[in-house]
Parts: C-alpha cells; structure tokens; sequence
C-alpha cells in the first residue's frame, strides 16, 4: 500500500542543495516522488534510496518555515509511537530536512460507519495526553483569534494542552493493527477541545449528521472536561474561517462544503452566526 497519496515516480527536480545535505543519510537518491505540487520552495516527498525508502520534509532554513521543522523535530519523538518514527535531521545555512520512517498504511476514512473513526478518538486522546515541550510556552494557539466575535473570547480557547491543529483524514494513517498521526509541522498549545472539535466539522463535511459528529466529538476526554461555552465560541469562529475561506476561493467547492458542515453543526449547538459577520483586523 501507499503511505500517501503520491504523483508519479520523478527522477529529477529535487534541489541540489538537499539532496547534497541529505546524501549522508540517504545515500544515492534512486527515485524521487514529490507529494507538494511544486508551487511552495519547500520539498516533501517519499524517496526510494541506496538506505531504503524514507519521508523526507525540507525547507528553507529561515522564517517561519524552519520554525515549523524545528517544532516537528520536537514533538516527534515526545508523541513517540503515535508519529512516525524521526530517523534524522540535517540543516546547513540553506536548508533544514528531517527523514522519518516510511508508514505502512493509508488515510483514514472519515466516513459515516467508518471502522476507523473509534481509531481516530484514540489517537486523539492519546495526543491530549503528551506533555507539551517546555518550548511551548511560546507557542500559544491563535489561529482563531481573528475570526472570534471580541477578543475578550479568546480566552476560551487558551489552555495546556499540546494541540496536532491540523488533523484531517490524510494525516492520521491506519495500518495492520495500529495508526499514526503525521505531519506534526505545527503543533500549538491550547484548549484541548480542539483538536477533536476540528474533526467534528470534518465528519459532518463527510456525511455525518451534526449530533451524530458531536456524539463522536463528545467520546473525547479533553471534549468530557471542556468548558461548552468554549466549545461554542470555536464553532461560531470556525464558521466564519470557512465562509472567509470559501469566499476567498469559490472555484474551490470543498471550502464551501466545510463551510456548510461548520454552519449546520453550529445550529446544532444553538450557535447563531450571523451571514454578515466578518474576522476581526
């Protein structure tokens, strides 16, 4: 099976300077299979070498981009056997890269009756229970922030919490008996609620109905202890980061769908989000 949804084996068009940064650890590059579209100056890609194959992620090694490795390299190891496994990490004063093992799985299946959404909850639960870095003191979660009614909101998504913030169905891989959570390029401390409440957009977007989605939400331990008030200043934020989102880009039909799933379980929870409300400057 395929770790990740990956485009056709290249040859070429890997950046000179990591695959001489790299060389140490991969040796001879044999096949070289790009996941990004090539639009970003990062790389991520799966890389069949003279050691094997491996996951490789580099970036420019400036700005927030080497930031977002450095995080990566830091949680990796703490979230232990629920990420893939960190083989090594290179940097020179052009690039940062960092090798993981490659996962014998395939995305999860977010859909209605899926086997994999009680998978999903644990896995949730499990980062809920990593203790955060001590560096992530700084890394406070606000991607919300902007797009709360008063500021004087935020607070209800403050918290301790070691937050993944971008769980989706093409990060949480399910093998033969056991899962992983990838793509660790962010982690952020925050309510714990909302991790698992991201998903819950995601599995209405997928079919589910509201209740049924916050019943799934609500088999979370971080969702049992949330204070619900917090839980309903995230979904009115949530709806009004989809429609900006959609509006944005309204050639792009999935954002207009999450946007829909954010409303409707919104109404679920008698939260009112009025069409004209826009983010805060």
């Amino acid at each position: 099976m395929r770790p990740f949804p990956v485009r056709d084996l290249m040859t070429d068009g890997m950046p000179p300077g990591v695959e001489s940064l790299i060389h140490p650890y991969t040796g001879h590059v044999n096949e070289f299979r790009p996941i990004r579209d090539g639009k970003e100056p990062g790389l991520t890609a799966v890389l069949e070498c003279e050691s094997g194959a491996v996951f490789v992620k580099a970036e420019p090694n400036h700005g927030w981009r080497r930031e977002s490795l450095l995080r990566e390299k830091l949680v990796t190891p703490l979230a232990g056997p629920l990420s893939a496994q960190l083989l090594w990490d290179a940097e020179d004063g052009e690039w940062i890269a960092l090798g993981f093992e490659m996962l014998d799985g395939r995305p999860a299946d977010f859909s209605p009756g899926s086997a994999d959404l009680p998978v999903v909850r644990e896995l949730v639960d499990e980062i809920g229970a990593v203790r955060p870095p001590q560096a992530a003191r700084d890394w406070t979660e606000t991607r919300w922030d902007r797009f709360l009614s008063d500021q004087s909101e935020a607070e209800l998504l403050r918290g301790d919490a070691l937050l993944h913030a971008d769980l989706h169905q093409e990060n949480v891989i399910v093998g033969a008996g056991r899962a992983w959570v990838v793509d660790w390029g962010w982690p952020t401390r925050g309510a714990g609620f909302i991790d698992p409440a991201s998903i819950v957009v995601q599995l209405v977007a997928a079919g589910h109905s509201p209740a049924a989605a916050e019943s799934w939400g609500a088999g979370c331990a971080a969702w049992r202890d949330a204070n619900p008030a917090g839980i309903d200043v995230f979904a009115a934020a949530t709806v009004r980061m989809w429609r900006e989102m959609a509006d944005r880009r309204p050639d792009r039909q999935g954002r207009r769908a999450f946007a829909e799933a954010a409303e409707a379980w919104a109404r679920h929870r008698g939260v009112t989000v009025a069409p004209q409300a826009s983010p805060l400057a």
